[in-house]
């Protein structure tokens, strides 16, 4: 196995982590705080690497151009989506979860 085809494996299989991290963040937390902290987070993080798989697969070139241009895309619209949605929460009075809940 040549050195390129494992950094596609490996950037490849840690997207498909932070994926599933997000999605297990989105399932199991509590409010929409903290899904939206984690689903931010380690989702931009799961599409950066697997981004970077596929611009690193198919080399050199007008693919991999595009390919960066959409991991700085990613970098600018998930943070601010994100801060976007938890900012309307607050301003819709939702509050954040809190241990005394469970009681």
């Amino acid at each position: 196995m040549a050195p390129r085809e494992i950094a596609v494996l490996v950037l490849a299989a840690g997207g498909v982590f932070f994926a599933l991290v997000a999605a297990v963040g989105l399932v199991r937390l509590p409010d929409l705080y903290t899904r939206a902290h984690s689903t931010s987070k380690s989702e931009t993080l799961g599409a950066v690497l697997t981004l970077s798989a596929v611009a690193i697969a198919f080399g050199p070139g007008l693919s991999s151009v595009k390919v960066l241009l959409l991991l700085v895309f990613m970098f600018l619209t998930n943070p601010t989506a994100a801060h976007a949605i938890t900012r309307a929460a607050i301003e819709e009075g939702i509050e954040p979860w809190t241990t005394e809940d469970d009681s």
